[in-house]
Order: C-alpha cells, then sequence, then structure tokens
C-alpha cells in the first residue's frame, strides 16, 4: 500500500515568512503552491512543505536531505549566500545508503531559519 505512495517530507515553521525568505533568498527556492499556513516546495519532482506549526524542531538530527552532483560547488554557494553550516568542512560518511550503488557520501548539514536539520549529499562511487 505505502510502497506506491509518494513520499512529502513536512518541516515546521514557526514564522513561515521568515522561512519563505530564507528559503528564497539563501536557497534559491521558491514555492510552487501556497496556501494559508503553508508553502510546498518542488525539486526535481520531489515535494516537500514548510507549514506554519507553534512547535519548534529540535534540530538534533537530519529531518530533509539534498542529494547533489558537486557538494564542493553547492556548500560553497550556499555558504557565499550567507548559510551557516554544521561543520566547516565536509565528512566522508562510509557506508552511507549503500543501495545507491555508492561505498558513502560526502555530506555537511546547516539549519534552515525555523532550526530544521537539512542535509547536503553526495554519493561517493
Amino acid at each position: 500500500m505505502l510502497a506506491d505512495g509518494r513520499v512529502a517530507t513536512r518541516l515546521p515553521a514557526q514564522d513561515l515568512q521568515r522561512a519563505r525568505a530564507f528559503y528564497s533568498v539563501k536557497l534559491g527556492l521558491e514555492p510552487v503552491d501556497e496556501r494559508p499556513g503553508g508553502l510546498l516546495y518542488r525539486c526535481s519532482g520531489a515535494d516537500f512543505a514548510l507549514y506554519e506549526s507553534t512547535g519548534a524542531s529540535p534540530g538534533t538530527f537530519t529531518q530533509m536531505a539534498f542529494e547533489v552532483d558537486d557538494i564542493d560547488a553547492t556548500v560553497a554557494e550556499l555558504k557565499r549566500r550567507g548559510v551557516e553550516f554544521y561543520s566547516d568542512s565536509i565528512v566522508e560518511v562510509e557506508g552511507n545508503y549503500p543501495s545507491k550503488n555508492s561505498h558513502g557520501e560526502r555530506a555537511n548539514w546547516f539549519w534552515d531559519s525555523e532550526r530544521n536539520l537539512i542535509g547536503v549529499g553526495q554519493a561517493l562511487r
């Protein structure tokens, strides 16, 4: 039943307009749809949404991740735009996601304006 469903990430935002500005200015993303209390984004066919919430993310674990082809260029551009990363350097994570025909990934993480922890990764082949 769920195997045929699409996965869509939902991220809480205490201040939806602040989050919208962060995703636009810092990440270069614009919503494809919006309604009261929520913004829908689409990246390479996958959806994620920001929704207005009084709850706060703990920011202690990865809540969403972007898979990229060139992590060095991606992290450099995001830093240029003012995104603050968890670590100053990209780390190598051995054995991560072996089903993707890789033996690990290079990765780094950043917090969005709402303290959601977002990963950026590139598969090691």
